[in-house]
């Protein structure tokens, strides 16, 4: 079978893009033919994907024949605080007129036997007027931009109506899906994946970290965050949560980039942090290692659709203190990690002192093995390729 998928965001800085990566590489070693098309506002030099065609739409004039804007987000990525809803009406129509080049490049030349879109959005809308079977997955931030904006929903709708499956990442995703564009029939909840051959526990003491950081100082603990510097990841949570966890001998590396970057680190001079690290964003191989020193990871989102970041630390062997908003839901158990009031950093800093006082303990094997039986992609691909295959009949 030969899957075209598409994303709106490129491969690298987004969840979205990690799935995009993760399905292709699942793909290809149960022997199907994958191409991806994703926006790119550098030149392709340093992502390998053996057995991928890779096809950049690309932006902000990093080639000649480059859209002179960079890529839009619905809120913003880390190479990008674009957004969709910023850009004119020319520069949509340039969006479109590429996209759909690229399409068609790709009908010609691949010859897609199915298409798997990233977003119930505009690339879906696009792709509904060539004939190929379509199916797309709602990760989170689509439907938050439908209900931001009326600009773009008439082609969310088109998408929609033209997808032949729907897939959710999360429960409440998937009741959102259906609240605001009906037809459950079409809605599957399948949730998301992780490389199993990119995340795993790796003999990684704190110290090795340290090192690699160029970090000199004597620390016994690594607490861990992972993620682009938005609103909603809510890292000032996190640093408010630091005031009063943080101690001699526990360090928090916070691994990342965006828009908020340098008012992160600001906050935390203001509020006297002591043993917090901005890291910049890190390659999955430095991650694995990061998460499996750790003595817990961190995802403090407002909402997280899904939280894939922390399925990955839990691949690694990390606990997870994740929100109890979104994905984190679906995904925390009492064996794996604790859950804290969404947007609480008291209550936040509260479950980190109990990791950290050896109130509450976990066995490292445990929460790897959960990760692994539970969210490998290599064991929900399977259900995914059904889709495509339903799809296609």
């Amino acid at each position: 079978m030969r899957v075209l998928l598409m994303n709106h965001f490129p491969l690298q800085g987004s969840g979205s893009g990690v799935y995009t990566i993760n399905i292709a590489r699942a793909l290809v070693r149960k022997g199907h033919e994958v191409c991806i098309i994703m926006p790119e506002n550098e030149e392709l030099a340093e992502l390998e994907m053996d057995g991928v065609r890779l096809h950049p739409v690309y932006f902000d004039s990093c080639t000649d024949d480059a859209l002179d804007f960079d890529f839009p987000c619905f809120t913003t990525h880390p190479r990008s605080v674009t957004t969709f809803y910023e850009l004119d009406d020319a520069q949509m129509a340039a969006y479109e007129n590429a996209f759909r080049a690229a399409i068609e490049d790709e009908i010609a030349a691949f010859e897609p036997d199915v298409i798997h879109c990233g977003h119930i959005w505009v690339q879906a809308s696009y792709v509904a007027d060539y004939g190929i079977p379509l199916v797309i997955t709602a990760h989170g931030t689509d439907l938050i931009g439908f209900e931001k904006s009326a600009r773009f929903r008439d082609q969310a709708k088109k998408a929609f109506d033209a997808a032949s499956a729907v897939v959710t990442i999360s429960k409440e995703s998937t009741e959102l899906v259906e609240k605001l564009f009906g037809n459950s029939e079409k809605v599957h909840f399948i949730q998301n994946g992780y490389d199993p051959q990119i995340f795993y526990p790796e003999d990684c003491s704190v110290q090795d970290m340290l090192d690699y950081f160029g970090i000199e100082s004597d620390y016994e603990r690594i607490i861990s965050f992972a993620g682009k510097f938005a609103h909603f990841k809510g890292i000032d949570i996190l640093l408010n949560a630091a005031a009063p966890y943080e101690r001699d001998g526990v360090a928090t590396l916070l691994a990342g980039d965006g828009e908020l970057f340098d008012e992160m680190t600001a906050l935390a001079r203001q509020l006297g942090l002591k043993h917090v690290y901005f890291l910049h964003n890190q390659p999955h191989d430095v991650l694995r290692r990061l998460y499996s020193s750790a003595t817990v990871s961190l995802l403090t989102s407002r909402n997280e659709p899904f939280g894939l970041v922390a399925i990955e630390a839990l691949a690694c062997g990390a606990p997870v203190i994740a929100s109890n908003e979104g994905g984190p839901l679906d995904i925390i158990t009492p064996q794996v990690g604790l859950l804290f009031q969404s947007e609480n950093p008291e209550d936040l800093a509260r479950e980190v002192q109990f990791v950290l006082d050896d109130e509450i303990s976990f066995d490292r094997n445990e929460v790897a093995a959960y990760a692994r039986e539970k969210y490998s992609q290599d064991v929900s691909i399977g259900t995914l390729i059904a889709l495509y295959e339903a799809a296609i009949k």
